[in-house]
């Protein structure tokens, strides 16, 4: 499968989901991942190599950087020597993200409650449905992301992305918690620093049970 995390809108905590997903698909489920980072910021990348000095060397995946239409015609041929493939592109309408969508098989969207406008998902209804007319088998996930324990922001958020006939929504909310930034910046996930957040762990089986 070729997944892409993306969106319209920054700070949503993409690239950090997108890491754990990848960490959950290499260790929970034994698959040979790559992780190809479509991001200008590079944040994947930075992740990667403080794994590298974290793990010396034994990071458990393959990365590389790809950009615009050569992550359009490049991933179709690495897709045959890899399980998995996951795109991490920014949190914009990209040239880089367009080409990764053309090409996906799964495109997960979180949203940050409080953060949320009506217009994020016409934005992306709009970047979905131009999409479909090359790539029609595209799915597309959306979920609450950094959400709190318990707020109104949640449920008009959720009630929103429920309502959205181009996107699945998958009500299992991850929790803002400080947990992930400790594990990211040691190029760890969730699933792999101690002690370890229980609860944390179980929200990312839970999302990444359904993605899979």
């Amino acid at each position: 499968m070729i997944y892409v995390f993306g969106g319209i809108k920054g700070g949503v905590g993409k690239t950090t989901i997108s890491l754990n997903f990848l960490n959950y698909l290499t260790r929970e489920k034994q698959s040979d991942v790559l992780l190809v980072d479509a991001d200008d910021q590079e944040t994947a990348t930075d992740y990667t190599a403080w794994r590298d000095a974290t793990l010396q060397g034994n990071i458990g995946y393959t990365a590389i950087r790809l950009a615009g239409d050569s992550i359009r015609t490049q991933i179709p041929s690495l897709s045959k020597k890899y399980d998995h493939i996951i795109i991490d592109t920014g949190g914009r309408d990209t040239k880089s993200q367009r080409a990764a969508l053309v090409v996906a098989d799964v495109f997960v969207v979180p949203f940050y409650p409080r953060s949320f406008d009506f217009w994020t998902i016409t934005k992306v209804k709009h970047l979905v449905d131009e999409i479909r007319t090359i790539n029609p088998n595209l799915k597309v996930f959306s979920f609450l992301n950094r959400a709190d324990l318990t707020s109104a922001d949640n449920r008009d958020t959720a009630d929103a992305l429920k309502e959205s006939a181009d996107m699945i929504f998958i009500d299992k909310p991850v929790i803002n918690r400080k947990c992930f930034s400790n594990a990211s910046g040691r190029g760890l996930s969730v699933f792999e620093i101690t002690p370890k957040d229980e609860k944390a762990i179980s929200e990312l089986n839970a999302l990444f049970s359904e993605l899979v």
